[in-house]
């Protein structure tokens, strides 16, 4: 439902742009809706219609209907984290099976960076909850706003070691390090069958095919390469370190199964239905940002195998 909020500009404020300004004000909510509301009509300056250009300053009066419910990635959510290593430019955790990375258009809540931006900004969440409830002359600096930094990602349904920054310069310095490919990372998986090689480097170029939305090993794709070797051999599958050499869409689940051991739980690849996709990403290690010594961390699980035919159902 939205709000009208009346705002007489503080001192402080010079030639400001109104979008700027509202986006450090209002900062649950995305620049893109923003500047929807203001293209729409629905902010006035002193009176008049303007555009997201238009310079603020000191006594300037300005009117706005927002809908706060319209919150960005950075909603605050209070859910259990499992933090394996924190310090002030980055944070890693070890995310559950079955939950997303970042918000959709589908799911806005329940996610990695919902989480993160309530344990982040717990006092945010309070002083957010005063504007919802009217008191139009709060102002909260976004510059003190801590706004998670994805540098990479994981699928939902892998579980396991998440890099995370908490400002700008961390973002960017671990950023070029999963560019430059001195980001280190290994999985665990367990997938169907017994895979007879000890250690062997799967080598096949991964693209998308647009008829069927999906990404698989495509002759004009990117090239994608994943090293893996054998930890464990079990009654009818075999537990693999895996070692993506290359980031591509999906990778490991695809070249798992492009060598016909797909993962445990990966259904539409050929893999039993399980309880939860068998991939976790086990070991992470990074050269700090700041301090420049490499970080090296570590995750193991047990994944329990459900051996016999009554498993393939």
């Amino acid at each position: 439902m939205p709000q009208k909020f009346e705002i007489t500009i503080p001192d402080g404020i010079v030639r400001v742009r109104l979008e700027e300004y509202l986006f450090e004000r209002f900062y649950g909510l995305s620049r893109m809706y923003l500047r929807d509301v203001i293209k729409n009509g629905q902010c006035e300056v002193n009176g008049r219609i303007e555009n997201k250009g238009k310079r603020i300053s000191r006594g300037d009066f300005v009117e706005i209907e927002l809908d706060l419910e319209r919150e960005s990635a950075m909603r605050l959510q209070e859910l259990p984290l499992d933090i394996v290593y924190e310090d002030s430019d980055l944070i890693v955790i070890n995310k559950l099976a079955g939950m997303l990375v970042h918000p959709t258009h589908r799911e806005k809540s329940g996610t990695v960076l919902n989480v993160l931006s309530y344990y982040l900004n717990a006092e945010f969440g309070r002083r957010k909850a005063e504007l919802a409830n009217g008191n139009s002359t709060l102002s909260i600096p976004r510059s003190a706003f801590v706004r998670p930094g994805l540098v990479h990602r994981l699928d939902k349904e892998t579980s396991g070691l998440l890099l995370v920054a908490k400002n700008t310069r961390s973002h960017r310095l671990l950023a070029k390090q999963f560019r430059l490919r001195t980001v280190k990372k290994s999985y665990l998986a367990l997938v169907e069958g017994i895979v007879k090689d000890d250690v062997a480097t799967i080598d096949a170029p991964i693209g998308r095919f647009e008829e069927k939305k999906s990404w698989n090993v495509k002759a004009e794709g990117k090239p994608a390469e994943t090293r893996f070797r054998v930890l464990e051999r079990r009654r009818n599958s075999t537990l693999l370190e895996l070692e993506p050499v290359t980031g591509r869409t999906n990778q490991l689940r695809i070249h798992c199964a492009s060598v016909d051991h797909p993962i445990v739980g990966d259904v539409k690849r050929g893999g039993r239905e399980f309880e939860r996709l068998c991939l976790h990403s086990s070991r992470i290690s990074f050269v700090h940002p700041t301090g420049g010594e490499r970080i090296s961390l570590e995750s193991l699980i047990q994944f329990r195998e459900l051996n016999g035919a009554a498993a393939r159902r």
